[in-house]
């Protein structure tokens, strides 16, 4: 049952980054069900791994083995120097329209940095929390996805042009995961 739900997790991985990798290439209307469909794979899939298999086992193969399956759609997708020099009759990508500025720069390292760092530690105190399973299993399994969540965040931070979107979702993510874990907590 493991060799087989290990296969299904890899297939779906690899499937939910590729929905991911395709939603990135289109920049019309249909890459939001792209997304949705995407993290939905994926998601369903470390869901249903955690009631068939197990809590901790199936929720730590699903996260290993969906991982494993998007970084082989990453690797297929690489790009060599070589080949990714112009061809004749093309063009190279224009640059971002607007001039960099060295206050956008600041505030970005600011979000990326403390405000990303608060939002992971929101959501790894819940999963601390609210995971099933023996206490000192959870601290390990929240303190593991800390950093993880951390370079999530960053990533999104540093890659969206809008600043107040991203503070109002990390800030928003920072509160609702504390107010949540001590929610949890109290019980």
């Amino acid at each position: 049952m493991i060799a087989a739900a290990s296969l299904a997790l890899l297939a779906g991985g690899a499937l939910g980054a590729s929905l991911l990798r395709r939603s990135w290439q289109r920049r019309d209307r249909s890459a939001i069900g792209l997304i949705a469909g995407g993290w939905g794979v994926l998601a369903g899939l470390a869901l249903a791994s955690a009631v068939l298999i197990g809590p901790i086992k199936g929720l730590a193969l699903a996260l290993a083995l969906e991982g494993i399956g998007a970084l082989m759609v990453v690797w297929s997708g690489r790009v060599r120097r070589k080949a990714a020099r112009l061809r004749e009759g093309e063009v190279a990508p224009e640059p971002l329209e607007e001039q960099g500025r060295f206050w956008r720069g600041v505030l970005r390292a600011l979000l990326a940095g403390p405000l990303g760092m608060t939002a992971a530690m929101g959501i790894a105190f819940c999963i601390t929390v609210y995971l099933p399973g023996d206490p000192r299993t959870r601290i390990v399994l929240g303190g593991m996805m800390m950093p993880v969540l951390w370079g999530l965040a960053m990533t999104w931070t540093l890659a969206d042009h809008r600043l107040l979107r991203a503070t109002a979702v990390l800030a928003g993510t920072s509160i609702v995961g504390f107010g949540l874990a001590a929610l949890g907590g109290a019980a």
